[in-house]
């Protein structure tokens, strides 16, 4: 008798917060739309793929803070940010090739909440949390990480990363899909009744969204293939109350780049839908046959963010780039090797 009554005081409980959730509908624009505008953050310990020693895409709290504090971002900006161990005075070796000290770094401290748990990737499909490479796109995967290698000692300024040259941000917080960083986890959302906006952090990134009607009139409003901007070739429309966004034609070296790697036949196709007062839903899947051996999906939450949105410089003046140039050069004299013409002065 007496478990009866916990059960049904239980459910007692529990009911008003579910009568609130089922009654919960998003704020509207003039237009009638869910208002999804603001500041919002994907910070987040959380990143695309799992830990090869986690299991679980779900997990509980302690096994989610113990994680979080395995995450190397994290553990390192806890490092660094702490006092100066005496036994061991920091020195400028240990700097060298340091490109950001833990004042910089804001990764997020815990895991990632999604629909209320804890996820251990962003990844939910395939289940592994992995992305499902094919064997072409492995070794196309082993040709990326190679350029990639190739860019710590650049011969011009085409070889560095495109983050590198301020093109667009980096680790792909630009989208599409716009994952996490190691900082600058901030997206303002703008609408109007034509478009949204998405002022991106990190970097200088805009995406600027053009709607329609439904899928079809998006299509037919896209840009001519031959054109293969930074970010790719976004177009988006309601589906009741999520925004829907389908985007090809990346630019084919962003697309090589990664970490979301794309041709640009590839397509990402997000979904954002405002779940609470402090959540939007942000779903995403991915379909690419040249990189991947089926269509794989993930999701995440952005929460809010106070305060205003500030201009990311990025290398202001971008004066960082002929210094990383000269400094190629400086190592290959001391290689031995002719040093290549840049053309810009740093040889």
């Amino acid at each position: 008798m007496r478990k009866s009554w916990l059960v049904v005081s239980l459910l007692l409980s529990l009911a008003p917060a579910a009568s609130r959730a089922a009654s919960w509908s998003p704020p509207r624009t003039p237009d009638g739309v869910p208002d999804l505008q603001g500041v919002w953050t994907n910070a987040s310990a959380t990143k695309l793929t799992r830990p090869p020693s986690v299991k679980t895409l779900v997990v509980g709290d302690a096994e989610a803070e113990r994680i979080a504090k395995a995450n190397p971002q994290v553990r390192y900006q806890q490092m660094d940010s702490g006092p100066a161990d005496p036994a061991h005075p920091a020195s400028a070796a240990e700097d060298v090739g340091k490109g950001y000290n833990g004042f910089w770094l804001d990764p997020g401290a815990t895991l990632g909440k999604v629909k209320g748990e804890w996820r251990t990737s962003w990844i939910v499909d395939p289940a592994d949390g992995q992305l499902p490479f094919s064997e072409g796109g492995k070794a196309l995967l082993a040709k990326a990480q190679a350029y990639a290698r190739a860019a710590d000692a650049p011969a011009d300024p085409e070889r560095l990363q495109p983050w590198d040259r301020c093109l667009i941000g980096s680790r792909g917080s630009g989208g599409p899909a716009m994952l996490n960083n190691l900082y600058n986890n901030s997206y303002q959302i703008v609408q109007t009744k034509g478009a949204v906006a998405i002022v991106v952090e990190m970097v200088h990134d805009v995406r600027i969204i053009p709607l329609f009607a439904d899928r079809a009139a998006a299509e037919a409003g896209r840009r001519p293939a031959a054109l293969q901007p930074w970010l790719g070739d976004s177009v988006g429309w309601w589906d009741k109350d999520t925004l829907v966004v389908e985007t090809t034609h990346v630019n084919h070296e962003q697309g090589r780049a990664g970490p979301v790697f794309l041709t640009p036949e590839g397509r990402v196709t997000e979904r954002f839908t405002r779940t609470g007062p402090k959540e939007i839903l942000y779903e995403f899947q991915v379909e690419d046959s040249t990189y991947y051996s089926r269509p794989w999906r993930a999701e995440m939450s952005f929460t809010p963010q106070k305060g205003r949105l500030f201009e990311y410089a990025c290398h202001e003046g971008n004066y960082a780039l002929p210094d990383i140039l000269r400094g190629a050069r400086v190592a290959d004299r001391k290689a031995g090797k002719a040093a290549p013409s840049t053309g810009d002065g740093a040889e």
